[in-house]
């Protein structure tokens, strides 16, 4: 019997025995391709993990489904005309998963916490004074309003705020620590709450009962109204795809949120599945560690990008889905412009003379993948066979996930496949991207004039003035050749019939607020 098959029948019993466990519940079991790495909201985080801690935390703001920021947590928010002061008004009523009420001291404590080096949020850059502003107080005047202080004007924090790799920057409850200060479990506002985390098998999260939703009539992204309308979510973790399909053929899971637009294709021929897609923002490509000894030649890098027939690669990739995008800017972003659509032109002969020229002869390039994001792996293979024609050596090394991603952050590789999760404004996709390798060793373009054009990137308001500063740094990008973007994602998601509700929506994270279970039992 084939291993995919095993894993595929294994997960079927686990969900039959877990649903009669639960009969009387309303469970949506949903096929993750990893298991989560921490229950710490923007800590020790990958994607899978935002995802499910998303649904547990909310912040003050959050995106909406159009990926403008809106008021979550809070119900109102006030910007003085300077710039420097935010103030936060917060909704009546919203309580704790722990029955308690929420409070500014809260919102305080979280965000002291937050800005605490020793806690290592995965976005403190963004406020310490490292991006665009630093947080220079958080005040609580009274029990409804909380007041944060910049030390200069940053347009683009709200927005910071609000990212789902920050988890939002989701406000916890003190008793989310021990009494020694470590961490415990996350007690937020969410509409569900931590169940069980069998590690490696399944997450389990539990319907919030006493969860107090927006007064919205819908969902809108992570904000609007979020109902919960099923008592358990399983995020059952099913690392191969093939595994993954087939447990969502035979019933084991309800649905799968990302699958490649290869299982979509043969998905949809099945009468008792339906699909969904829609464009995203995540950034996929090549990115170049300009420190190592050989790939510091400009010259080099520049040979892989010539090297390699995007229409070709993209198509392969999407299954004529997406389209070729060589700029950071995502396609769908307001400031994706004529310039941005400026990228590289497939050219083995350049490509030769620059190797030549170089001193290139012959060395080996190690690129790191892995397998649990097939499109990654995919899109190394297919760099790795197009170079060998202009005479690259490029050879690839796959690595679990985890692994890969620790060397990402810590920038020890020579090339790598990789891709990252959607950024909304455009100064936010190229700040994933740029600063100072030596402060933060994850950053692949480390060069003072971009850094500078960012940062007023990120302090101007005026979409006017923005883009002219946007088309500097996709040019410039092209001539320093940091990184290859290759193309924009789609998100597919695959589920039942009766799965009632789902949307796939650009930041391609599942959202099982809103989501009914059809009765099929009639």
């Amino acid at each position: 019997m084939n291993s995919y098959v095993k894993t595929a029948l294994a997960v079927a019993m686990s969900a039959c025995t877990f649903s009669m466990a639960v009969a009387q519940d309303k469970v949506i079991s949903v096929g993750l391709n990893g298991d989560i790495r921490s229950t710490d909201p923007g800590v020790n985080r990958d994607d899978n993990t935002d995802a499910v801690m998303m649904h547990i935390v909310e912040g003050l703001v959050a995106y909406r489904e159009d990926t403008s920021i809106a008021p979550m947590l809070a119900s109102a928010v006030a910007v003085s005309p300077d710039g420097l002061r935010y103030t936060f008004s917060l909704r009546d009523g919203v309580h704790f998963q722990n029955g308690q009420r929420l409070t500014a001291k809260d919102v305080q404590w979280t965000w002291q916490r937050y800005l605490d080096p020793k806690t290592q949020w995965r976005c403190l850059a963004e406020f310490d004074g490292r991006g665009a502003a630093r947080i220079v107080d958080v005040a609580t005047p009274d029990p409804k309003t909380v007041v944060f202080t910049l030390d200069q004007a940053n347009g683009l924090f709200l927005a910071a705020m609000a990212r789902p790799d920050c988890a939002g920057s989701g406000i916890l409850h003190p008793d989310s620590l021990a009494a020694d200060g470590s961490w415990r479990a996350p007690i937020g506002t969410g509409p569900f709450t931590l169940g069980k985390w069998q590690k490696g098998q399944y997450v389990e999260l539990d319907r919030f009962k006493e969860y107090t939703p927006r007064a919205e009539a819908e969902a809108d992204g992570y904000t609007g109204n979020k109902q919960a309308f099923v008592d358990k979510v399983r995020f059952q973790v099913i690392p191969d795809s093939a595994s993954a399909k087939a447990a969502l053929l035979s019933g084991g899971v309800d649905l799968l949120p990302d699958v490649t637009a290869m299982d979509a294709a043969q998905l949809k021929q099945d009468k008792n599945l339906q699909i969904q897609v829609s464009p995203i923002m995540t950034i996929s490509g090549l990115l170049f560690q300009t420190r190592d000894p050989l790939l510091k030649d400009v010259r080099i890098r520049r040979a892989v990008a010539l090297s390699l027939d995007y229409a070709q690669m993209v198509a392969a990739l999407s299954d004529g889905l997406s389209v070729v995008n060589n700029s950071v800017i995502p396609t769908a972003s307001p400031y994706y412009d004529d310039t941005a659509r400026q990228g590289y032109t497939y050219n083995l002969d350049e490509a030769r003379r620059l190797l030549k020229e170089a001193g290139y002869g012959g060395e080996k390039i190690r690129m790191l993948v892995n397998k649990r994001y097939p499109q990654m792996f995919d899109m190394g293979l297919l760099s790795q066979a197009m170079t060998q024609a202009a005479g690259l050596n490029i050879e690839m090394e796959t690595l679990e996930w985890g692994t890969q991603l620790e060397r990402y952050q810590t920038g020890s590789y020579q090339m790598m496949s990789f891709s990252y999760s959607g950024r909304f404004d455009a100064a936010q996709s190229f700040e994933s991207v740029i600063g100072d390798k030596q402060k933060e060793p994850r950053k692949v373009w480390d060069n003072p004039e971009a850094l500078a054009i960012l940062r007023e990137a990120q302090r101007e308001v005026d979409p006017a003035k923005r883009q002219p500063l946007f088309d500097k740094l996709h040019t410039l990008m092209l001539k320093d050749v940091p990184m290859v973007v290759i193309y924009n994602g789609t998100a597919i998601g695959a589920m039942g019939k009766r799965v009632e509700g789902y949307r796939s929506w650009p930041v391609a994270k599942p959202r099982l607020w809103g989501v009914k279970l059809a009765d099929t039992s009639k």
